[in-house]
């Protein structure tokens, strides 16, 4: 079993090998944000903190979506990655879409 740490969540699993780690953070309450699953919004960006050496091969779709700077940086689209051995990511940032400021009143 492979290991899943979501950093930002708090949550830590175990999951069988090849398992794609935007469904299972729907499946066991992790908590990566996500819209569409496919590749498309860039909602499921997340940052690997360890074990990037035991993740699928980067993806054209990523590599569309964030560029090669950023993938150079760690980050990945959780629905294009799949898990084949111990993972820690985390959420906090995501460097696609700019940070919301509060609103004048």
């Amino acid at each position: 079993m492979q290991t899943i740490d979501f950093k930002t969540s708090g949550k830590r699993i175990e999951v069988e090998k090849e398992s794609n780690l935007l469904r299972m953070s729907i499946r066991y309450e992790g908590g990566i944000p996500y819209k569409c699953g496919g590749g498309i919004c860039g909602t499921c960006v997340v940052k690997i903190d360890g074990g990037e050496e035991n993740l699928s091969k980067v993806s054209k779709k990523e590599i569309e979506k964030l560029g090669e700077n950023l993938i150079a940086q760690g980050y990945r689209l959780a629905c294009q990655t799949f898990v084949n051995g111990d993972v820690e990511l985390n959420w906090e940032e995501n460097p696609i879409r700019p940070k919301r400021k509060a609103a004048a009143k």
